[in-house]
Protein backbone atom coordinates (compact mmCIF):
# COMPACT_ATOMS: atom_id res chain seq x y z
CA UNK A 1 0.00 0.00 0.00
CA UNK A 2 2.81 2.40 0.86
CA UNK A 3 4.48 1.73 -2.49
CA UNK A 4 1.24 2.55 -4.31
CA UNK A 5 0.78 5.77 -2.31
CA UNK A 6 4.38 6.80 -3.02
CA UNK A 7 3.82 6.12 -6.69
CA UNK A 8 0.64 8.22 -6.73
CA UNK A 9 2.38 11.06 -4.90
CA UNK A 10 5.27 11.00 -7.35
CA UNK A 11 2.80 10.95 -10.25
CA UNK A 12 0.94 13.95 -8.81
CA UNK A 13 4.22 15.80 -8.29
CA UNK A 14 5.25 15.08 -11.90
CA UNK A 15 1.90 16.35 -13.17
CA UNK A 16 2.27 19.53 -11.08
CA UNK A 17 5.79 20.04 -12.44
CA UNK A 18 4.51 19.59 -15.98
CA UNK A 19 1.71 22.11 -15.34
CA UNK A 20 4.22 24.60 -13.92
CA UNK A 21 6.52 24.10 -16.89
CA UNK A 22 3.56 24.49 -19.26
CA UNK A 23 2.52 27.67 -17.49
CA UNK A 24 6.06 29.04 -17.81
CA UNK A 25 6.14 28.22 -21.53
CA UNK A 26 2.72 29.83 -22.04
CA UNK A 27 3.87 32.86 -20.09
CA UNK A 28 7.00 33.19 -22.22
CA UNK A 29 4.96 32.91 -25.39
CA UNK A 30 2.51 35.51 -24.08
CA UNK A 31 5.35 37.89 -23.28
CA UNK A 32 7.03 37.16 -26.59
CA UNK A 33 3.86 38.01 -28.53
CA UNK A 34 3.73 41.47 -26.98
CA UNK A 35 7.48 41.90 -27.35
CA UNK A 36 7.31 41.07 -31.06
CA UNK A 37 4.38 43.39 -31.71
CA UNK A 38 5.91 46.27 -29.70
CA UNK A 39 2.45 47.83 -29.41
CA UNK A 40 3.71 50.47 -26.99
CA UNK A 41 5.89 51.95 -29.75
CA UNK A 42 2.81 52.89 -31.77
CA UNK A 43 1.66 55.44 -29.14
CA UNK A 44 2.80 58.98 -28.49
CA UNK A 45 1.85 61.65 -25.98
CA UNK A 46 0.09 64.76 -27.27
CA UNK A 47 0.07 68.31 -25.82
CA UNK A 48 -2.65 67.49 -23.30
CA UNK A 49 -0.81 64.43 -21.95
CA UNK A 50 -3.08 61.84 -23.60
CA UNK A 51 -1.79 58.84 -25.54
CA UNK A 52 -2.59 58.95 -29.25
CA UNK A 53 -1.76 56.44 -32.01
CA UNK A 54 1.14 57.50 -34.20
CA UNK A 55 0.37 58.30 -37.83
CA UNK A 56 2.70 55.67 -39.31
CA UNK A 57 1.83 56.71 -42.86
CA UNK A 58 3.08 60.26 -42.27
CA UNK A 59 6.28 58.98 -40.63
CA UNK A 60 6.92 56.54 -43.48
CA UNK A 61 6.29 59.32 -45.99
CA UNK A 62 8.73 61.62 -44.16
CA UNK A 63 11.48 58.98 -44.35
CA UNK A 64 10.67 58.38 -48.00
CA UNK A 65 10.81 62.08 -48.91
CA UNK A 66 14.13 62.43 -47.11
CA UNK A 67 15.65 59.66 -49.25
CA UNK A 68 14.00 61.12 -52.36
CA UNK A 69 15.43 64.59 -51.79
CA UNK A 70 18.89 63.14 -51.16
CA UNK A 71 18.80 61.18 -54.41
CA UNK A 72 17.39 64.19 -56.24
CA UNK A 73 20.16 66.47 -54.96
CA UNK A 74 22.74 63.92 -56.10
CA UNK A 75 21.17 63.58 -59.56
CA UNK A 76 21.00 67.37 -59.98
CA UNK A 77 24.79 67.45 -59.94
CA UNK A 78 24.90 65.51 -63.24
CA UNK A 79 26.61 62.52 -61.63
CA UNK A 80 26.96 59.57 -63.98
CA UNK A 81 25.39 56.37 -62.66
CA UNK A 82 26.10 52.76 -63.50
CA UNK A 83 23.04 51.15 -65.05
CA UNK A 84 24.74 47.80 -65.70
CA UNK A 85 25.82 46.46 -62.31
CA UNK A 86 27.44 43.21 -61.25
CA UNK A 87 26.69 42.83 -57.55
CA UNK A 88 27.66 40.09 -55.12
CA UNK A 89 25.74 39.99 -51.82
CA UNK A 90 28.00 38.56 -49.09
CA UNK A 91 26.00 37.25 -46.11
CA UNK A 92 27.68 36.44 -42.81
CA UNK A 93 26.28 33.13 -41.54
CA UNK A 94 28.78 32.61 -38.73
CA UNK A 95 27.66 31.85 -35.20
CA UNK A 96 27.16 35.60 -34.64
CA UNK A 97 24.18 35.47 -37.04
CA UNK A 98 22.33 33.28 -34.53
CA UNK A 99 22.13 36.11 -31.96
CA UNK A 100 18.59 37.04 -30.95
CA UNK A 101 18.96 40.81 -30.54
CA UNK A 102 17.05 40.95 -33.84
CA UNK A 103 13.77 39.02 -33.58
CA UNK A 104 13.71 36.06 -33.99
CA UNK A 105 17.41 36.05 -34.98
CA UNK A 106 19.84 38.03 -37.08
CA UNK A 107 19.87 35.30 -39.71
CA UNK A 108 16.08 35.32 -40.11
CA UNK A 109 15.95 39.13 -40.36
CA UNK A 110 18.77 39.18 -42.92
CA UNK A 111 17.09 36.52 -45.05
CA UNK A 112 13.76 38.36 -45.00
CA UNK A 113 15.32 41.73 -45.88
CA UNK A 114 17.59 40.26 -48.57
CA UNK A 115 14.54 38.78 -50.27
CA UNK A 116 12.91 42.22 -50.41
CA UNK A 117 16.20 43.81 -51.52
CA UNK A 118 16.71 41.41 -54.44
CA UNK A 119 13.21 42.09 -55.76
CA UNK A 120 13.69 45.86 -55.42
CA UNK A 121 17.16 45.65 -56.98
CA UNK A 122 15.95 43.94 -60.14
CA UNK A 123 12.98 46.28 -60.34
CA UNK A 124 15.29 49.30 -60.39
CA UNK A 125 18.21 47.65 -62.22
CA UNK A 126 16.73 45.37 -64.91
CA UNK A 127 20.04 45.20 -66.82
CA UNK A 128 22.10 44.14 -63.79
CA UNK A 129 23.16 40.80 -62.32
CA UNK A 130 23.28 39.53 -58.72
CA UNK A 131 25.12 36.66 -57.05
CA UNK A 132 25.16 35.47 -53.42
CA UNK A 133 28.18 34.46 -51.30
CA UNK A 134 27.90 33.14 -47.73
CA UNK A 135 30.54 33.07 -44.97
CA UNK A 136 30.47 30.08 -42.63
CA UNK A 137 33.11 28.19 -40.62
CA UNK A 138 35.78 30.65 -41.74
CA UNK A 139 35.17 29.75 -45.41
CA UNK A 140 33.48 31.78 -48.15
CA UNK A 141 31.23 29.84 -50.50
CA UNK A 142 29.51 31.04 -53.65
CA UNK A 143 25.85 30.15 -53.31
CA UNK A 144 24.69 31.40 -56.74
CA UNK A 145 26.36 32.66 -59.91
CA UNK A 146 25.73 36.13 -61.28
CA UNK A 147 22.28 36.05 -62.84
CA UNK A 148 19.19 38.07 -63.63
CA UNK A 149 16.52 35.88 -62.03
CA UNK A 150 15.39 37.00 -58.53
CA UNK A 151 13.43 33.79 -57.97
CA UNK A 152 16.50 31.57 -58.37
CA UNK A 153 18.57 33.74 -56.04
CA UNK A 154 15.93 33.78 -53.29
CA UNK A 155 15.26 30.04 -53.58
CA UNK A 156 18.96 29.22 -53.25
CA UNK A 157 19.35 31.47 -50.20
CA UNK A 158 16.36 30.08 -48.31
CA UNK A 159 17.77 26.55 -48.62
CA UNK A 160 21.10 27.38 -46.94
CA UNK A 161 20.13 29.22 -43.75
CA UNK A 162 22.45 27.62 -41.18
CA UNK A 163 24.85 29.39 -38.81
CA UNK A 164 28.17 27.96 -37.61
CA UNK A 165 31.82 28.82 -37.05
CA UNK A 166 33.70 32.07 -37.46
CA UNK A 167 33.57 34.74 -40.14
CA UNK A 168 36.39 35.51 -42.58
CA UNK A 169 36.14 38.81 -44.42
CA UNK A 170 39.35 38.23 -46.38
CA UNK A 171 38.21 34.90 -47.80
CA UNK A 172 34.96 36.49 -48.95
CA UNK A 173 36.76 39.39 -50.64
CA UNK A 174 39.23 37.04 -52.34
CA UNK A 175 36.36 34.92 -53.65
CA UNK A 176 34.27 37.76 -55.08
CA UNK A 177 37.39 39.45 -56.48
CA UNK A 178 38.12 36.40 -58.59
CA UNK A 179 34.56 36.26 -59.93
CA UNK A 180 34.11 40.00 -60.56
CA UNK A 181 37.39 40.21 -62.45
CA UNK A 182 35.75 38.04 -65.10
CA UNK A 183 32.80 40.42 -65.55
CA UNK A 184 32.75 42.78 -68.59
CA UNK A 185 34.77 45.96 -68.28
CA UNK A 186 31.77 48.20 -69.00
CA UNK A 187 29.86 46.86 -65.97
CA UNK A 188 30.12 48.31 -62.47
CA UNK A 189 31.55 45.82 -59.97
CA UNK A 190 30.05 45.97 -56.49
CA UNK A 191 30.04 43.98 -53.26
CA UNK A 192 27.43 44.40 -50.52
CA UNK A 193 28.45 42.73 -47.25
CA UNK A 194 25.90 42.02 -44.50
CA UNK A 195 28.16 41.48 -41.52
CA UNK A 196 27.04 40.14 -38.13
CA UNK A 197 30.33 39.27 -36.42
CA UNK A 198 32.56 41.57 -34.36
CA UNK A 199 35.79 40.11 -35.71
CA UNK A 200 37.25 38.39 -38.75
CA UNK A 201 39.41 35.25 -38.80
CA UNK A 202 41.65 35.65 -41.86
CA UNK A 203 44.45 33.44 -43.24
CA UNK A 204 46.62 36.36 -44.40
CA UNK A 205 46.97 40.13 -44.63
CA UNK A 206 43.52 41.58 -45.34
CA UNK A 207 45.04 44.96 -46.21
CA UNK A 208 46.57 43.43 -49.33
CA UNK A 209 43.17 42.03 -50.30
CA UNK A 210 41.55 45.45 -49.84
CA UNK A 211 44.22 47.05 -52.03
CA UNK A 212 43.62 44.37 -54.65
CA UNK A 213 39.89 45.13 -54.69
CA UNK A 214 40.64 48.83 -54.99
CA UNK A 215 42.87 48.28 -58.03
CA UNK A 216 40.15 46.14 -59.64
CA UNK A 217 37.63 49.00 -59.17
CA UNK A 218 35.34 46.92 -56.95
CA UNK A 219 33.05 49.10 -54.83
CA UNK A 220 32.57 47.46 -51.41
CA UNK A 221 29.79 48.48 -49.02
CA UNK A 222 29.02 47.02 -45.59
CA UNK A 223 25.85 47.00 -43.49
CA UNK A 224 26.66 45.84 -39.97
CA UNK A 225 24.29 44.21 -37.50
CA UNK A 226 26.58 44.70 -34.49
CA UNK A 227 28.93 47.48 -33.41
CA UNK A 228 31.10 49.47 -35.80
CA UNK A 229 34.30 47.67 -36.87
CA UNK A 230 37.40 49.49 -38.06
CA UNK A 231 38.32 47.04 -40.82
CA UNK A 232 34.85 47.32 -42.40
CA UNK A 233 35.01 51.11 -42.28
CA UNK A 234 38.51 51.07 -43.80
CA UNK A 235 37.33 48.73 -46.58
CA UNK A 236 34.48 51.06 -47.55
CA UNK A 237 36.66 54.18 -47.44
CA UNK A 238 39.34 52.63 -49.67
CA UNK A 239 36.94 51.25 -52.30
CA UNK A 240 34.44 54.14 -52.37
CA UNK A 241 31.60 52.27 -50.70
CA UNK A 242 29.30 53.06 -47.78
CA UNK A 243 29.44 51.71 -44.24
CA UNK A 244 26.46 51.79 -41.89
CA UNK A 245 25.29 49.97 -38.77
CA UNK A 246 21.65 48.98 -38.27
CA UNK A 247 19.83 49.86 -35.06
CA UNK A 248 16.84 47.55 -35.50
CA UNK A 249 15.02 45.54 -38.16
CA UNK A 250 13.28 48.49 -39.83
CA UNK A 251 16.50 50.50 -39.87
CA UNK A 252 18.38 47.55 -41.37
CA UNK A 253 15.84 47.19 -44.16
CA UNK A 254 16.02 50.93 -44.86
CA UNK A 255 19.83 50.84 -45.04
CA UNK A 256 19.71 47.80 -47.30
CA UNK A 257 17.21 49.30 -49.75
CA UNK A 258 19.37 52.41 -50.10
CA UNK A 259 21.78 50.26 -52.12
CA UNK A 260 19.10 49.34 -54.69
CA UNK A 261 19.32 52.52 -56.85
CA UNK A 262 22.44 52.83 -59.04
CA UNK A 263 25.26 54.56 -57.13
CA UNK A 264 27.41 57.32 -58.62
CA UNK A 265 29.98 55.92 -61.01
CA UNK A 266 33.66 55.94 -60.13
CA UNK A 267 35.91 58.36 -61.98
CA UNK A 268 37.38 55.53 -64.07
CA UNK A 269 33.90 54.70 -65.42
CA UNK A 270 33.03 58.29 -66.39
CA UNK A 271 34.05 57.64 -70.02
CA UNK A 272 31.04 56.87 -72.23
CA UNK A 273 31.20 53.45 -73.91
CA UNK A 274 29.12 51.95 -76.69
CA UNK A 275 27.90 48.47 -75.80
CA UNK A 276 26.75 46.05 -78.46
CA UNK A 277 23.52 44.33 -77.41
CA UNK A 278 21.17 41.83 -78.95
CA UNK A 279 17.39 41.61 -78.66
CA UNK A 280 16.51 37.91 -78.83
CA UNK A 281 13.14 36.55 -79.86
CA UNK A 282 10.99 34.34 -77.68
CA UNK A 283 11.28 30.68 -78.59
CA UNK A 284 8.30 28.78 -79.92
CA UNK A 285 6.29 26.69 -77.47
CA UNK A 286 6.45 22.95 -77.87
CA UNK A 287 9.91 22.90 -79.49
CA UNK A 288 12.80 21.01 -77.93
CA UNK A 289 16.15 22.82 -78.07
CA UNK A 290 19.53 22.65 -76.34
CA UNK A 291 19.99 25.29 -73.63
CA UNK A 292 23.43 26.93 -73.62
CA UNK A 293 23.02 27.99 -69.97
CA UNK A 294 22.41 24.58 -68.42
CA UNK A 295 23.79 22.46 -71.30
CA UNK A 296 20.69 20.30 -71.44
CA UNK A 297 17.59 19.92 -73.60
CA UNK A 298 14.67 22.18 -72.70
CA UNK A 299 11.10 21.92 -73.90
CA UNK A 300 9.61 25.18 -75.22
CA UNK A 301 10.14 28.77 -74.12
CA UNK A 302 13.52 30.44 -73.80
CA UNK A 303 15.12 33.02 -76.09
CA UNK A 304 17.18 32.72 -79.27
CA UNK A 305 20.40 34.72 -79.67
CA UNK A 306 20.16 36.85 -82.85
CA UNK A 307 23.85 36.32 -83.67
CA UNK A 308 24.61 32.64 -83.12
CA UNK A 309 21.03 31.27 -82.70
CA UNK A 310 21.87 29.71 -79.32
CA UNK A 311 19.10 29.24 -76.75
CA UNK A 312 19.14 30.97 -73.34
CA UNK A 313 16.66 30.66 -70.50
CA UNK A 314 16.40 34.19 -69.08
CA UNK A 315 17.13 37.84 -69.80
CA UNK A 316 19.27 39.84 -69.31
CA UNK A 317 22.28 37.59 -69.77
CA UNK A 318 25.41 37.11 -71.82
CA UNK A 319 25.38 34.52 -74.58
CA UNK A 320 27.63 31.59 -73.62
CA UNK A 321 28.51 30.94 -77.27
CA UNK A 322 29.27 34.33 -78.86
CA UNK A 323 29.46 36.58 -75.77
CA UNK A 324 26.76 39.01 -76.97
CA UNK A 325 24.83 40.87 -74.23
CA UNK A 326 21.18 39.87 -74.55
CA UNK A 327 18.43 42.17 -73.24
CA UNK A 328 14.83 43.03 -73.99
CA UNK A 329 13.39 46.42 -74.87
CA UNK A 330 11.37 46.70 -71.61
CA UNK A 331 14.64 46.38 -69.69
CA UNK A 332 16.05 49.45 -71.43
CA UNK A 333 12.81 51.36 -70.93
CA UNK A 334 12.77 50.62 -67.19
CA UNK A 335 16.37 51.83 -66.85
CA UNK A 336 15.49 55.14 -68.50
CA UNK A 337 14.03 56.76 -65.38
CA UNK A 338 17.42 56.78 -63.64
CA UNK A 339 18.72 59.16 -66.33
CA UNK A 340 15.76 61.56 -66.08
CA UNK A 341 14.16 61.13 -62.63
CA UNK A 342 10.84 62.77 -61.86
CA UNK A 343 11.04 65.91 -59.72
CA UNK A 344 9.95 65.69 -56.05
CA UNK A 345 6.44 67.02 -55.44
CA UNK A 346 5.80 70.02 -53.22
CA UNK A 347 4.44 69.13 -49.80
CA UNK A 348 1.14 70.80 -48.89
CA UNK A 349 -1.10 70.81 -45.81
CA UNK A 350 -4.79 71.43 -45.30
CA UNK A 351 -5.63 74.87 -43.92
CA UNK A 352 -7.58 75.40 -40.74
CA UNK A 353 -11.38 74.97 -40.97
CA UNK A 354 -11.94 78.69 -40.33
CA UNK A 355 -9.74 79.77 -43.24
CA UNK A 356 -12.23 79.70 -46.11
CA UNK A 357 -10.25 82.06 -48.33
CA UNK A 358 -7.84 79.31 -49.35
CA UNK A 359 -9.25 76.87 -51.89
CA UNK A 360 -8.78 73.29 -50.79
CA UNK A 361 -8.38 70.31 -53.20
CA UNK A 362 -11.02 67.66 -52.68
CA UNK A 363 -9.68 64.47 -54.29
CA UNK A 364 -6.36 62.96 -55.32
CA UNK A 365 -5.73 63.16 -59.08
CA UNK A 366 -4.26 59.66 -59.09
CA UNK A 367 -6.61 57.44 -57.06
CA UNK A 368 -9.57 59.88 -56.79
CA UNK A 369 -9.72 59.35 -53.03
CA UNK A 370 -10.60 62.20 -50.68
CA UNK A 371 -7.57 64.15 -49.52
CA UNK A 372 -9.20 65.37 -46.32
CA UNK A 373 -9.55 61.86 -44.85
CA UNK A 374 -6.44 60.24 -46.28
CA UNK A 375 -4.14 61.02 -43.34
CA UNK A 376 -4.57 62.35 -39.82
CA UNK A 377 -1.67 64.76 -40.47
CA UNK A 378 -3.55 66.46 -43.33
CA UNK A 379 -0.58 66.22 -45.70
CA UNK A 380 -0.73 65.92 -49.47
CA UNK A 381 1.57 66.87 -52.35
CA UNK A 382 1.38 68.89 -55.54
CA UNK A 383 3.27 68.44 -58.81
CA UNK A 384 5.30 71.63 -59.57
CA UNK A 385 4.74 71.22 -63.33
CA UNK A 386 1.04 70.39 -63.75
CA UNK A 387 -0.16 71.64 -60.30
CA UNK A 388 -2.22 68.50 -59.72
CA UNK A 389 -2.69 67.22 -56.17
CA UNK A 390 -1.86 63.70 -54.98
CA UNK A 391 -2.16 61.79 -51.73
CA UNK A 392 0.86 60.35 -49.90
CA UNK A 393 0.35 56.82 -51.23
CA UNK A 394 0.19 58.03 -54.82
CA UNK A 395 3.27 60.18 -54.25
CA UNK A 396 5.27 57.12 -53.20
CA UNK A 397 3.85 55.01 -56.04
CA UNK A 398 4.64 57.66 -58.69
CA UNK A 399 8.25 58.16 -57.59
CA UNK A 400 9.14 54.56 -56.73
CA UNK A 401 7.20 52.51 -59.30
CA UNK A 402 5.50 54.57 -62.03
CA UNK A 403 8.27 57.16 -62.61
CA UNK A 404 5.83 59.37 -64.54
CA UNK A 405 3.39 62.02 -63.32
CA UNK A 406 -0.20 61.20 -64.40
CA UNK A 407 -1.07 64.90 -64.48
CA UNK A 408 1.83 65.80 -66.77
CA UNK A 409 1.10 62.83 -69.04
CA UNK A 410 -2.58 63.80 -69.32
CA UNK A 411 -1.62 67.36 -70.28
CA UNK A 412 0.81 66.05 -72.87
CA UNK A 413 -1.88 63.81 -74.38
CA UNK A 414 -4.38 66.68 -74.38
CA UNK A 415 -1.94 68.93 -76.23
CA UNK A 416 -1.27 66.20 -78.78
CA UNK A 417 -5.01 65.73 -79.43
CA UNK A 418 -5.53 69.48 -79.80
CA UNK A 419 -2.63 69.67 -82.23
CA UNK A 420 -4.14 66.90 -84.36
CA UNK A 421 -7.53 68.69 -84.43
CA UNK A 422 -6.03 71.96 -85.59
Amino acid sequence: MSNNNDGRRRGDEDEEDEEEEGGEVAMEAWERAYADERSWESLQEDESGLLRPIDNKAIHHAHYRRRLLLHQSASSLRIQKGLIRYLYIVIDLSRAAAETDFRPSRMAVVAKCVEAFIKEFFDQNPLSHVGIVIIKDGIAQRLTDLGGSPELQIKALMGKLECSGDSSLQNALDLVHGFLNQSPSYGHREVLILYSALSTCDPGDIMETIEKCKKSKIRCSVVGLSAEIYICKHLCEETGGEYSVALDESHFKELLLEHAPPPPALAEYAIANLIKMGFPQRGAEGVISLCSCHKEAKFGGGYTCPRCKARVCELPTECRICGLTLVSSPHLARSYHHLFPIMPFDEMQHALPGNLSQKQPQTCFGCRQSLSHGSTSGLYVSCPNCSQYFCLDCDIYIHESLHNCPGCESLRNTKAVDAMKT
